[in-house]
């Protein structure tokens, strides 16, 4: 019971940095600050997602992006009115053009789709370790993207789709980025949690005490997979529209970005990592613009974003490899300081 209280406890605090910015944002921001804020709490709830299967087993995913594409697709497909769908895909399959269903049918559908998706293919994937099943993840990616990109009658190809009915706002989101956080924490503290993360320092060992390391594997990669879905119904809800190149490297690149730079292996780290990011991404993009400063003007910087987002990748690796945040979570960490502080004083 102390333990599922300090859990609880613990994601609440790790839940008020995102909840503080929002309602700074919310209050004081504008148009285009709210939408970055949007932005920013659905890749939230994405890198939570890849964080789940990622920081646990500490095997490297390049595919969770996929999850985020099926489950996107699947929702616009059932939420765009049936007058559209006779328009830009009237020879969908499975006679998807004839109906409609409401945003959140549509939404539980299309995760329930990506999960039994991800659950076929990490069969697979959960039984290899290391290089071998980041190489599985990332082929995963390339798959999906050419099925998403090649599947006309039902996906439009590299057109996009339009006319999802949007029916995301910001409370919206950051209602999904605390349960995210919460959902994240307990799995972590979890008895699956726990012996998953043992059996990524050493697998033998792990499985020499009983550990089934292939089931937890596959439980964290279904359930992480299932939280990504869900970031990917809530961004078709909040723009309205859908495209293959949205579910790719560019999101795969940000999305770990974020995850390394605050550090896989806790929840605080993945919230961390996805504010710092955030921040850096919408300052880089600022002078990408070539803005006037104090009367002078600077230089156009094209690529600047995509340039920070590597560097943040190697000088993650090489200078903090554990991240920002490091292996424990924030009030983990600050219980250990205490306990330290007392120490020292008797």
């Amino acid at each position: 019971m102390n333990g599922s209280l300090r859990s609880l406890k613990g994601a609440a605090l790790t839940a008020l940095l995102p909840i503080a910015i929002a309602l700074v944002v919310i209050a004081l921001g504008d148009g285009a600050q709210v939408r970055i804020l949007s932005i920013f709490l659905i890749n939230l709830v994405i890198v939570i997602g890849l964080q789940m299967f990622m920081g646990n087993s500490n095997i490297v995913n390049l595919g969770h992006v996929t999850f985020m594409g099926i489950a996107g697709y699947a929702a616009a497909v059932l939420t765009i009115p049936t007058t559209i769908k006779q328009t830009i895909i009237p020879n969908a399959p499975f006679a998807l053009a004839t109906f409609q269903l409401g945003p959140i049918e549509a939404g539980i559908i299309a995760v329930a789709v990506a999960m039994a998706i991800a659950l076929i293919v990490g069969v697979v994937i959960t039984r290899e370790s290391g290089i071998s099943a980041t190489i599985l993840t990332l082929a995963l990616l390339v798959i999906m993207h050419t099925v998403l990109a090649n599947w006309v009658d039902l996906t439009r190809g590299m057109r996009a789709l339009y006319g999802i009915p949007m029916t995301a706002n910001v409370w919206i989101l950051l209602a999904a980025a605390v349960a995210a956080i919460f959902f994240g924490r307990w799995f972590r503290d979890s008895p699956f949690g726990i012996q998953l993360r043992a059996s990524g320092e050493s697998r033998i060992a792990a499985e020499s005490a009983g550990v089934n390391v292939r089931f937890l594997r596959l439980t964290a990669w279904v359930l992480g997979s299932g939280i990504v879905a869900l970031g990917g119904v809530l961004y078709v809800y909040l723009l309205g529209s859908i495209s293959p190149k949205s579910f790719y490297f560019d999101t795969t690149l940000l999305t770990l970005a974020m995850l390394i730079l605050g550090g896989m292996h806790s929840i605080s780290g993945a919230v961390i990592g996805v504010i710092v990011v955030t921040a850096g991404f919408e300052i880089m993009r600022f002078f990408e613009t070539s803005p006037i400063i104090f009367g002078v003007q600077i230089p156009e910087f094209l690529g600047l974003t995509g340039f920070f987002l590597g560097l943040i990748i190697v000088l993650s690796m090489a200078l903090r490899p554990k991240g920002l945040v490091g292996t424990d979570e924030i009030d983990e960490s600050w219980l250990r300081r205490r306990k330290s502080g007392l120490a020292e004083r008797r």
